[in-house]
């Protein structure tokens, strides 16, 4: 609940017009308004709210439809794709709170993200639960390793069940909460949500939206939350990746692998050498951009990018397979190289030997997409907002290897899980 920054002063009178009447007589009785201190009135306005929030909500917007959605309900087990009630974003008659302003309070509970960086007064109703939500029209849900680690309980973070995968999605906005002031009915958005993208709607803060540009398809514009922002976040970010130096990607064919091959090259003007366990991904890293190639499944990792640099290494190395590969790569680096660990798709989380480091002065770093999400939020929606102007300016260009229906999510994650995907995987909701 609000917290009281300082004391508030007494209203010499309150302007009838700003409290529903019947309200302020349940809230106040038979004692002048005058008589309360302001922040008590709120206070109490907020409790009133809280305790009434679930008779409010089954009349609100949006109650009484249902829409599809794939949930989890039992760990390692196949998604059921179930019917779910939709919920409301604006909870019903509440609009008289629109004109209460309240001052003084703590802008750590405001919930709307622009009053939250305003001082001084707020109207009431960014202190409410929901009102700075969006209700979304999903037309595509990106599948990633994380859905299927999550959905087996091998993921960092552990919803509680049920829930629903799916941690990027594109669609229009359906609807806004009252304290929504960056998005409007009928945008077309992306999302990065908390594990629930994966159904036909979707209902998510607005802080954690972008407006897609004109040029941009839905569909394109679901490819880059994840994927690209891990490229970006990887070269730019924490690899300090420069024009001309050399790139080393392993799993070069994923959707994160094709990703920094297109920021790598296209943007960042650096030289990819892609690495992969098959002709065919060799062959489609190839084509989408890379100098060079290496089938790991062939031989040694690090004789291969020896014969195509030299001794003298890579510059920077993008991992996400980990394993006896990533060890490879780091074997591979040249001096004052970095590499960047981004996942262990191959099962193995390596032991790294200290001394490799010291030898060449190189530098290991990890990087947790969700935790910049969380703990950096200006850099995460900078580099979206970066990804989103890349693809407008047609400077990179996503490649979707498979589109399943929503009554198909089994089979995209099998897809997944047999290495059989190449770029991304979509699950359409239309």
């Amino acid at each position: 609940m609000c917290q009281v920054l300082g004391q508030a002063p007494r209203m010499q009178k309150w302007r009838s017009h700003w409290l529903h009447p019947e309200v302020a007589h349940n809230l106040l009785g038979n004692r002048e308004l005058h008589e309360r201190s302001q922040h008590d009135v709120i206070y109490a306005l907020l409790e009133q709210w809280k305790s009434g929030q679930e008779s409010t909500r089954s009349a609100g917007p949006g109650c009484g439809r249902h829409y599809r959605a794939a949930l989890c309900t039992e760990l390692k087990q196949p998604l059921a794709i179930e019917e779910v009630a939709s919920r409301p974003v604006r909870p019903h008659e509440v609009e008289w709170l629109e004109d209460i302003r309240a001052p003084y309070m703590s802008t750590t509970d405001v919930s709307c993200t622009q009053c939250a960086q305003a001082e001084g007064w707020a109207p009431l109703f960014c202190y409410l639960p929901g009102h700075c939500l969006v209700r979304v029209d999903v037309h595509f849900c990106g599948v990633n390793f994380a859905d299927i680690l999550v959905c087996r309980g091998q993921y960092q973070e552990k919803p509680q069940l049920p829930f629903t995968p799916g941690m990027e999605f594109s669609g229009t906005v359906l609807e806004t909460g009252a304290a929504v002031s960056t998005m409007k009915e009928g945008d077309r958005v992306i999302g990065v949500s908390g594990f629930n993208g994966m159904a036909e709607e979707c209902i998510i803060d607005q802080k954690t939206l972008w407006q897609i540009p004109e040029r941009v398809p839905l569909r394109e514009a679901a490819t880059l939350p994840v994927s690209y922002v891990t490229a970006i976040l990887a070269l730019e970010h924490r690899a300090r990746t420069r024009p001309g130096e050399t790139v080393l990607v392993t799993a070069a064919a994923g959707a994160t692998g094709l990703a920094v091959i297109d920021v790598a090259t296209n943007v960042l003007q650096a030289k990819v050498i892609a690495a992969a366990g098959s002709e065919e991904k060799c062959r489609l890293a190839m084509q989408r951009g890379a100098q060079s190639i290496v089938n790991y499944s062939q031989g040694s990792l690090k004789e291969a990018v020896r014969k195509l640099v030299g001794s003298g290494g890579v510059n920077v190395v993008i991992d996400t397979v980990g394993g006896d590969v990533f060890l490879e790569a780091l074997r591979s680096l040249a001096w004052e190289g970095r590499i960047v660990v981004v996942g262990f798709a191959g099962g193995t989380i390596a032991s790294m030997p200290a001394n490799l480091l010291l030898l060449k002065n190189v530098s290991a770093m990890g990087l947790y997409w969700g935790r910049y999400k969380e703990q950096d939020f200006p850099v995460f929606s900078r580099i979206l907002s970066s990804a989103l102007q890349y693809c407008q300016q047609r400077r990179i260009q996503p490649h979707i290897g498979a589109v399943f229906k929503l009554e198909e999510v089994n089979d995209a994650f099998l897809h997944v899980r047999r290495r059989k995907s190449t770029g991304k995987v979509l699950i359409s909701l239309k």
